[in-house]
């Protein structure tokens, strides 16, 4: 078994956290967001993260009660489909549950680098195939096309690209299967609202940089990173400055590979559970020090790190889509 030292010290808004491994002999410092949950001194904002460690459908709603979010009219359910023939994607009989408490209709956008859902027709057939139209109606935001969203204050957008049917719906639910990615280190809540909500040409224009709306390939890394989280404040703003959108990330199957990729390298860590918010960074933070904090999460760490990750977060926070502070309630207690 391994043995760890941790020594945690909070410093206003962040956790430098220094984990030493004896067995390897190898340190590892980590700023984090903090989990204010026991630090009775801290004055300054921070969001409301729930916790369960029992990933079935029954805590999934449990969970999403929690938030206590009484959604009206249409509502979204922002899903990964999942690429066919192998992906990690959270299955219809795990989601089933909520998604029809709801009166919800599954969302999902076309992807822009190929593969089995880059056109319409072919990503219908995939969610037929996974199942998502046994447990509800299941819609291609950008089956007609793409349409622009403003970008307040963006460093690097000053608009969005989402599906012309994005406004069709008065509250969104948005279900990520937290996970690594190839490109962005990690996918989670904002990677899903930008990238996952953007249309084939969002997809692209995210991915340059806001250079290109028909090629994702060849942006700069950083400028990728910070346009996710612009992008995906600019459909927060879009919903009300936040009002009509909340965010579940389910942790399970924590291969270092994204949904998108359809045959990801088997995890090798165990799950942790199911995290839910009405803030998207803090939700997106809390499962990152989860990982960080696991005894065998050094392959997802490594995945984040090499593709400078959490700058993703660090420029959510900076432009306001969230906080990295949180405080972090099991709800199984």
């Amino acid at each position: 078994m391994k043995k760890n030292i941790k020594f945690i010290l909070i410093i206003e808004s962040g956790v430098i956290m220094k984990i030493f491994n004896k067995e390897k002999n190898e340190e590892i410092k980590y700023e984090s967001g903090s989990d204010v949950t026991n630090d009775e001194k801290f004055t300054g904002r921070f969001s409301t993260v729930y916790m369960t460690t029992d990933i079935s459908s029954e805590s999934l709603v449990k969970i999403y009660e929690k938030l206590n979010w009484n959604p009206k009219g249409k509502i979204a359910v922002k899903i990964s489909t999942g690429e066919p023939p192998a992906s990690n994607y959270l299955r219809p009989e795990l989601i089933g549950d909520l998604v029809k408490k709801i009166n919800g209709t599954i969302v999902e956008c076309n992807t822009a680098y190929g593969g089995s859902r880059s056109s319409t027709e072919a990503h219908k057939q995939v969610a037929k195939d996974h199942g998502f139209y046994d447990i509800a109606d299941v819609d291609i935001l950008d089956e007609e096309g793409s349409m622009s969203i403003p970008v307040e204050n963006g460093e690097i957008l000053q608009e969005n690209f989402v599906g012309t049917r994005f406004p069709n719906y008065d509250y969104y639910l948005i279900l990520s299967h937290f996970k690594g990615h190839a490109m962005a280190g990690f996918g989670g809540a904002i990677k899903n609202i930008s990238i996952g909500l953007g249309s084939s040409e969002g997809k692209s224009w995210i991915h340059s940089g806001g250079k290109s709306k028909s090629s994702p390939w060849g942006g700069e890394q950083n400028n990728f990173l910070k346009s996710m989280s612009e992008a995906g404040k600019a459909v927060s703003d879009y919903l009300g400055h936040g009002e009509r959108i909340v965010y579940i990330n389910v942790l399970n199957r924590l291969s270092v590979d994204c949904d998108c990729d359809g045959n990801p390298k088997e995890p090798d860590m165990h799950d942790i559970g199911i995290l839910a918010s009405t803030d998207p960074v803090a939700l997106d933070q809390a499962s990152v020090d989860l990982v960080y904090n696991a005894q065998d999460g050094k392959s997802l760490v490594n995945r984040i790190e090499s593709r400078n990750g959490l700058l993703t977060i660090e420029h959510a926070a900076k432009i306001g889509l969230g906080t990295k502070n949180y405080k972090l309630i099991h709800i199984d207690d």
